[in-house]
């Protein structure tokens, strides 16, 4: 697998996210890191792929193991990111800000970050995506009881999650244990 300690992540975006895809890649190139890029690739592409093919094909890579993480792009982040969610394993959110992009990873652990290119202005998806990379679940909140452990649980219910098994269980999540957070921050 390629990870984040090896400084290698995926990248993919439609013609829309590829003005700030570029602005990232340029970044994390001259920070040395080693980036795979799906989908777009310069300005003008004849017909170029479309955003969910891009972001089942990055989805995929994210599922099979090849990568621990990915950043997409496209307009609004949207469309890409619920492309990439139909792939298992995926975890994907779209933020468009430093606080959400480092939430999404240290407390929901996701695997793939997704901007838009519409709402997401080049030196903020360049620090999100610093947030997101440099980051792991549970960074931050290592005072606060059982946190990491509380939210890989629901990590992995979510990687097991079987729709027909919840809808035969009357819609009841099939649970793997549980956590005391103890007292929660106020």
């Amino acid at each position: 697998m390629k990870t984040i300690a090896d400084k290698q992540v995926l990248v993919g975006a439609d013609f829309a996210g590829f003005p700030l895809k570029e602005a990232v890649v340029k970044h994390l190139k001259a920070k040395g890191w080693t980036v795979a890029d799906i989908g777009v690739r310069e300005a003008g592409e004849k017909d170029p792929e479309m955003f969910h093919r891009i972001g089942l094909k990055v989805g995929a890579r994210i599922s099979e193991g090849e990568f621990e993480r990915a950043l997409l792009f496209c307009g609004t982040g949207m469309g890409i990111h619920i492309a990439a969610s139909k792939c298992p394993r995926v975890h994907c959110a779209v933020a468009e800000s430093v606080p959400a992009a480092l939430r999404c990873v240290t407390g929901n652990g996701c695997n793939i970050l997704a901007m838009g290119a519409f709402y997401v202005a080049p030196q903020t998806g360049i620090a999100m995506a610093d947030a997101f990379l440099e980051h792991r679940l549970g960074d931050g909140y290592e005072d606060w009881k059982n946190f990491y452990e509380f939210h890989k649980l629901a990590i992995d219910e979510l990687d097991a999650f079987d729709y027909e098994k919840f809808k035969k269980n009357g819609f009841e999540v099939e649970r793997l244990g549980d956590y005391d957070l103890g007292p929660l921050p106020e």
